[in-house]
């Protein structure tokens, strides 16, 4: 789907057309505000709907804090859409957090926030990304590969506040532990790239899991690692920073929503969003 623009806020059009996967074009990134940009690639192996675009917004944590939103917080007794979330709290950009459970706001694996814990069970997912360190020599945000997820996840939250368990794209250091499957979906994901910097990741054309990490391991974007975070209609990102508004939302998934006609964003009951650092200093 394409970015909208409302109440007159001006869109920034970006459009960077990639050649193949090995001699991929790097992609343009245009500026949002300090340490938020945007660019937009469309995949070398074109997807069976949509436009095949890839929008992928970089997030510098030196300037940004990441934080989690939920209904168990809230308490309330349905979702938001992300830019619902947005607006409540104060997020100057919001994606999924991660699959949920049943009951409509319970995270898949584990997710803590502070003193404030979402889901306590400790998933076989291997991919652990954290942000808000309690040591200053920690890195503000990062991504985790754990082979053990039952030690590992406990020893991570000892030393982050945010901790967000999810299903593994991509491993350290860019590695697609993914083989070709029937099954696809419009997608949102968590990234970590060479620089440490937060990337939210988005695709309304339905890829698999293997083709989506292809496309991104080769478009020059400096992708680490990456955790998979929603699919089809619920998969959202909304953003807006300045004159900039763009919400972005899926709708193909195999065996449940298999077209490309969703038009409006679905309510979510988790997300994580961006509000800027109260001292930006690196």
């Amino acid at each position: 789907m394409k970015p909208i623009m409302r109440n007159g806020f001006v869109l920034i059009a970006l459009i960077v057309v990639a050649t193949t996967l090995k001699g991929q074009s790097t992609p343009e990134w245009k500026t949002l505000s300090r340490g938020l940009e945007v660019a937009v690639f469309k995949a070398v192996h074109p997807s069976a709907h949509g436009d095949s675009k890839i929008t992928v917004f970089r997030i510098d944590p030196n300037f940004w804090d990441l934080e989690f939103a939920g209904l168990s917080q809230t308490g309330g007794g349905s979702g938001l859409t992300a830019r619902e979330w947005c607006a409540k709290r104060g997020f100057t950009a919001a994606i999924n957090a991660g699959m949920f459970q049943g009951d409509q706001r319970t995270h898949v694996g584990y997710l803590r926030s502070g003193e404030h814990v979402n889901a306590r069970r400790i998933s076989s997912y291997q991919s652990v990304a954290a942000a808000e360190p309690r040591s200053p020599v920690s890195p503000r945000f990062h991504i985790f590969d754990v082979e053990k997820p039952s030690s590992e996840v406990p020893a991570i939250a000892k030393d982050y506040n945010l901790v967000v368990q999810n299903l593994r794209l991509i491993q350290r250091p860019g590695v697609d532990k993914w083989h070709p499957q029937t099954k696809k979906a419009s997608e949102t994901a968590l990234g970590e790239d060479a620089e440490g910097r937060i990337l939210f990741i988005f695709a309304r054309s339905p890829f698999s899991f293997f083709e989506l990490n292809e496309e991104l391991l080769h478009a020059h974007i400096g992708l680490l690692a990456a955790q998979y975070l929603e699919g089809g209609p619920e998969a959202q990102i909304y953003v807006h920073s300045g004159s900039s508004e763009m919400e972005m939302f899926g709708s193909y998934e195999t065996a449940f929503e298999e077209n490309d006609k969703n038009s409006e964003a679905w309510p979510i009951p988790n997300v994580l969003g961006i509000k800027p650092r109260a001292a930006s200093t690196k």
